[in-house]
């Protein structure tokens, strides 16, 4: 089942009531940057403070979203019976501004706090999300496929911003 611009608003309507932080990324993330919904989306990937999991989980359990994956510290996903997936990418701040990620294999993603920040839009409504810089960040590293290209590209558009290398291969 597809995520839509409601159930994203839902989610994080949840969210922000409780006082949680939340940075839309992924598909929904580049579409709130743009301003629009581009492409079907079927899952919200979400930013999260690590510390905040639990009641994360907690509050999200109250609106019909269960444990499918549990694989922290790196990530965890939630999901409803009508199969709307939630991907959380728990982070840890730290007192310097930055934020961290703990990947596979021991290896430790980080970024700035501040680019988690970003301003975008989602069904009308404001979200936070992460900025145009670190969502091509964190399209790199692995083989992009064919709704990487369409995000990346129109970020890199949108936001006058170079493609970065590995989307330049093989471009006709």
């Amino acid at each position: 089942m597809a995520m839509t611009a409601a159930d994203v608003c839902a989610v994080v309507d949840a969210l922000e009531r409780s006082k949680l932080f939340v940075s839309v990324d992924g598909g929904w993330g580049v579409d709130a940057l743009l301003g629009r919904q581009t492409r079907p989306h079927d899952d919200l990937d979400l930013v999260i403070d690590i510390e905040q999991v639990r009641t994360v989980c907690e509050c999200l359990g109250a609106c019909g979203y269960s444990m499918q994956a549990d694989e922290m510290p790196t990530r965890f996903v939630l999901v409803t019976d009508g199969d709307r997936r939630i991907d959380f990418h728990p982070m840890y701040f730290d007192a310097t501004g930055f934020a961290h990620q703990r990947l596979p294999g021991g290896k430790l993603f980080s970024c700035r706090t501040v680019a988690l920040g970003h301003r975008g839009r989602i069904g009308g409504r404001e979200v936070q999300c992460l900025s145009p810089e670190l969502q091509l960040a964190a399209h790199t590293g692995y083989e992009p496929d064919a709704q990487d290209r369409q995000d990346v590209e129109l970020l890199c558009c949108r936001f006058e911003l170079p493609l970065p290398p590995a989307y330049r291969e093989g471009r006709r």
